[in-house]
């Protein structure tokens, strides 16, 4: 991602695609699905620095494995207001559930690399044995 100068009140979607790394399909698809709202001046999408800010934790949301759906419902609970307690207890409950999922899936990951090592092991002796009789 390339620096995005704090001064802009709003970016276009190629300045957004530039600044986030995503393609203009990946924004008129979060655009879409009601995750973003840029302002639209004739066939002009405008983001703000609050399109901004939701991509960065839509990106980030998705980087975690979560659900566009509870990125949505993640995004709407903000409130402007600052008490952001329920927001952040959300936040932090799906944080731990999905830590959790990923430590169940790199530990069946684990067993599953290290049976194949053995079983390739294996393999590699039997190739071995058989190179062998094959020369004598």
């Amino acid at each position: 991602m390339s620096p995005i100068p704090s001064t802009t009140d709003t970016l276009t979607i190629r300045e957004m695609c530039e600044a986030f790394a995503v393609t203009p399909r990946t924004l008129r698809f979060y655009e879409a699905k009601e995750l973003l709202f840029p302002i639209r001046k004739g066939t002009a999408r405008l983001f703000t620095k609050q399109d901004r800010a939701r991509l960065l934790l839509i990106l980030r949301g998705k980087r975690f494995g979560f659900s566009l759906e509870d990125i949505r419902q993640l995004l709407d609970m903000y409130d402007r207001d600052g008490s952001n307690e329920a927001q952040l207890q959300r936040t932090y409950d799906l944080g731990c559930d999905r830590l959790a999922q990923m430590e169940a899936q790199r530990a069946e990951l684990d067993e599953a690399i290290a049976d194949l090592k053995i079983q390739l092991a294996e393999g590699a002796a039997s190739l071995a044995a058989f190179r062998r009789a094959a020369a004598e």
